[in-house]
């Protein structure tokens, strides 16, 4: 009907147009009376959009007037054909001349849109900006940017605009659009089904989306790269579409794809080597590997970028060696029969060379001397261009020791260092390193952005740049290590951003930070051992306690202040645990000054296992409390802590059998002094450090009560003798992380522990013992004993019943990150590891280790910890078996790292 309706009104406008243009014709008038000063003849051309030509004042309204890409002409429209340039158009819908005069705002009496037929009218004005009684030039900005505007949205493959009507100053506007279609049913072919859904995810190419040229042509490079960068070179991908009868405008899409086969790299040949040998050079390839049966973790496939970075290792490689001016000429790439390809690099080596006179040029601040150590290139050796790189510039890591990091460390942020060869006659490579110190800069002001639910005090505090202080690079790098630290801040998204002022010499430092979910919650249920265990944990690592009772600032609890409070609550047939803690690391705000407290009760009852029966009459019950401090000391240096607490517990046994007690009834008491040693500059990911270490040694100790009675203990029963427990613990942890390659950590640990007595004839007590073997955990356990963690093998099988007295572990575990998102932090490992525990100092022996090897996979999520799965093999027998241990399967859940 809409289109009926337009014939007759074309129709009927053609014959108006004829008469009109008779009636004109048989005036004796001439046009060329019109005066060209104040107005614009038909016959020649407006302005234009860049990138068409201007001519005078004046255009012909039924040509163009502005164009865009990709227009054309309406097949139903009455008008004089036009060739279409390459910008807006606007079109003149009558054909008789019309006089415009240049510069006159004119009238917009009222704007209709053709064309649409799932867009709305008033979607497509209001894309456009234009209404009804605004007033503009024609043509002119505004005209031309509504055009633009149109273009931009992406809805259309062709826009027109037609003037139809003028009336007075007033014109009336047409705009022609025609719509693109869009992806109905979207099917892709050739991969598996789960490789399907994933790639739906990763492209542009939607159910929905506007379908163009582009949009086919960046799925099809997209998918292209993506499966070569995994080795399928001959990658084919086809996008047809099918017109949708079903809806307006909508197209199905099939995107067929074809990988073919990975293609393998068969020979890398080397030309022009005489220094170096094929084998030492196909090893620096790190990413660019041969076929081989032994290519287990970097098979041999070939992507560009990646061997490009090859390439410059080879180069790099004879530069560490003296050969300064080696350069690779040419390389080449050759396909094989059997579906393989051929590396041809062509390289020119040049000759050795060696390091010559080294002068420092500019430096006030630090003397030769100085510099040279960390330098560390003598006169004489070898050129190496990595290394001279390296400690001139740094190598790229937070704690490179090197002669600009150092100008930077102590405030010269506007210094510039510059090594510049003078000579190399003979060989020999005479340097001058060029300094310009400047002045030092001072820190003007720091700023903190992206925390919404921290306080920035707790931010501020942790930050080691403060206004006023001498710039250093060093202590941006320890700020982004103490906030990620914290474990509400994403350590992998701190970016400082550091803006100079050369006018005053200060700088501005500014963190922008991203916080990660902070609070934790365990709640689960099982059925194991013939009863049912529920678990109800909450942990809150960004508390505010002084907020408790504010009910405004529950969201879902008080937060920001930094603190940490914890519950939890275990429940069995067997047993029942409680415990709560709290923790404050800054005490009164200005220091970093820890409290903590904690207060726990577990109840044991008796058990039958062959009945499956419970006895609560048979009970014990352990009561405890610990309340400590911790300082951060300045000497050595920052990175120490000292904390102390004492700690207090009670066991009470009521017709309740301990192997390790003759006694079925009566109380314990554990009061004891713990003081904690320890240094941590691991970081800055406190779930995936990549670097520094962590070390820790524990004293806890009671009071030696047998030393100040006088009662003869070898005949005293066990309930008396072990009224008040007395005895001193030491255990030594360590662990050290280092970079392999690329974000590859080599984490290697090393523990030893030693539980002791004052009076040989008590020895040592029942509690506080080392239990050996299997994943670690405590599992509810308030008797004071150690868990140590050796996978491969069940859990305490390694030590006695009773428990060890000493304990020995050493391990390596290497890992490699998978994400480190804050949602969810993943990385794999493998281990290799070996421990054992003993029951007497004479029976110690530190060379006696079970081993372990195994693999396993570590998941943080903030809301729920850390979740793993490790597969271990123990090459060694379980005590009081004659079978090696084999495989063993360990679920991890808590916050060990």
């Amino acid at each position: 009907m809409k289109t009926v309706t337009n014939s007759i009104r074309y129709s009927a406008l053609l014959m108006i147009l004829i008469l009109t243009g008779v009636t004109v014709n048989g005036q004796s008038t001439p046009q060329n009376n019109i005066s060209t000063q104040d107005s614009i003849p038909v016959t020649k051309p407006l302005d234009t959009l860049p990138g068409t030509e201007k001519t005078s004042d004046s255009i012909p309204v039924n040509k163009v007037l502005d164009t865009l890409p990709g227009v054309e002409q309406r097949a139903d429209s009455v008008k004089t054909p036009v060739n279409i340039s390459a910008t807006d158009t606007i079109k003149e819908r009558k054909s008789e001349p019309i006089v415009l005069e240049k510069n006159k705002k004119y009238l917009l009496g009222g704007i209709s849109v053709v064309g649409n037929e799932t867009i709305s009218e008033q979607s497509i004005l209001i894309f456009s900006g234009l209404n009804s009684g605004q007033r503009l030039k024609i043509p002119g900005d505004k005209l031309s940017s509504a055009i633009k505007r149109l273009w931009s949205s992406k809805l259309f493959s062709n826009v027109d605009v037609f003037v139809t009507k003028m009336d007075g100053d007033a014109v009336y506007l047409e705009i022609v659009v025609r719509e693109l279609d869009k992806v109905g049913t979207l099917t892709i072919t050739g991969l598996k089904k789960s490789k399907i859904e994933d790639l739906k995810k990763e492209i542009e190419f939607q159910a929905g989306s506007m379908l163009t040229e582009n949009l086919i042509t960046t799925t099809e490079n997209f998918i292209k790269e993506k499966y070569r960068e995994k080795g399928y070179l001959k990658t084919k991908v086809t996008i047809n579409t099918k017109k949708d009868t079903s809806f307006p405008n909508t197209q199905n899409a099939l995107i067929a794809i074809d990988k073919g086969k990975k293609i393998k790299i068969k020979n890398i040949r080397f030309y022009g080597n005489t220094a170096l040998s094929d084998k030492k050079l196909k090893k620096t390839l790190k990413k660019t590997k041969e076929k081989g049966i032994t290519r287990l973790f970097s098979p041999s496939k070939f992507v560009e970028d990646l061997y490009d970075e090859d390439l410059e290792k080879v180069v790099s490689l004879f530069q560490e060696k003296g050969f300064r001016d080696a350069l690779i000429v040419k390389d080449s790439l050759s396909w094989n029969d059997d579906n393989t390809i051929n590396l041809d690099i062509f390289l020119t080596q040049g000759e050795r060379y060696k390091f010559g006179q080294i002068d420092f040029l500019g430096n006030t601040v630090f003397t030769d001397e100085q510099l040279q150590t960390i330098l560390r290139i003598d006169k004489g050796v070898t050129y190496n261009g990595k290394a001279l790189n390296e400690r001139v510039y740094g190598d790229g890591t937070p704690d490179s020791r090197d002669i600009t990091n150092t100008y930077l460390d102590n405030g010269y942020l506007f210094s510039r260092v510059n090594a510049v060869e003078t000579s190399a006659a003979n060989n020999t490579i005479d340097l001058e390193i060029r300094i310009i110190e400047d002045e030092p800069a001072s820190i003007r002001k720091v700023t903190i952005k992206g925390n919404d639910v921290t306080n920035d005090h707790v931010l501020y505090r942790e930050v080691r740049t403060k206004p006023g202080d001498l710039f250093s690079k060093s202590d941006i790098v320890r700020s982004i290590r103490e906030l990620g630290q914290l474990g509400f801040i994403d350590p992998e998204n701190i970016v400082p951003d550091v803006q100079p002022n050369f006018a005053d010499k200060t700088a501005d430092i500014e963190y922008s930070v991203s916080e990660k979910g902070s609070s934790q919650i365990e709640l689960q249920g099982g059925y194991g051992g013939g009863t049912f265990v529920g678990t109800l944990g909450l942990s809150f690592n960004n508390f505010s306690i002084k907020n408790i009772f504010n009910l405004d600032e529950y969201k879902p609890v008080p937060r920001g202040d930094g603190q940490n409070i914890a519950l939890r609550l275990q429940i069995s047939k067997f047993y029942r645990t409680y415990s709560i803690s709290f923790s404050e690391p800054w005490m009164g705000g200005k220091k970093p000054k820890g409290f903590n407290f904690s207060i726990y009760n577990s109840s044991q009852f008796g058990y039958d296992p062959f009945t499956n029966s419970v006895d609560k009459d048979q009970l014990l019950d352990i009561i405890g409390a610990s309340v400590g401090l911790s300082q951060r000391l300045k000497w050595p240096d920052d990175f120490f802590t000292l904390s102390t607490s004492l700690n207090y517990q009670r066991y009470k046994l009521q017709n309740y059998n301990i192997s390790s007690f003759d006694f079925d009834n009566g109380i314990s008491n554990n009061f004891n002094f713990a003081v904690n040693f320890g240094r941590s500059s691991a970081g800055p990911n406190p779930v995936f450090p990549s670097g520094g270490s962590q070390f820790n040694v524990l004293l806890k100790v009671t009071p030696p009560y047998s030393l100040f009675d006088d009662k003869d203990y070898t005949d005293l029963p066990d309930e008396e003798k072990y009224k008040w427990i007395e005895f001193y613990k030491v255990v030594f942890t360590g662990k050290w992380y280092s970079p392999v390659v690329g974000k590859m950590v080599l984490m290697s640990n090393a523990e030893l522990g030693f539980l002791g007595d004052y009076n040989d004839e008590i020895g040592a007590p029942p509690f506080e013992r080392f239990y050996v073997g299997g994943d670690g955990l405590q599992q509810g356990r308030f008797d004071g004993r150690t868990t140590i963690a050796l996978r491969g093998y069940p859990n305490s099988s390694l030590s006695s019943q009773t428990g060890g007295t000493i304990y020995q572990k050493v391990g390596f575990e290497l890992r490699y990150p998978i994400t480190l998102k804050p949602s969810a932090s993943i990385y794999a490992l493998t281990f290799l590891e070996g421990g054992n525990s003993w029951n007497e100092f004479d029976e110690y022996r530190p060379f006696t280790l079970k081993r372990s090897a195994g693999g396993g996979i570590r998941v943080f999520m903030p809301a729920f910890g850390l979740l793993g799965v490790d597969f271990g093999y123990g090459f060694d027998t379980i005590p009081g078996s004659n079978n090696i241990s084999g495989w063993q399967t360990h679920f991890i859940i808590g916050q060990q790292f």
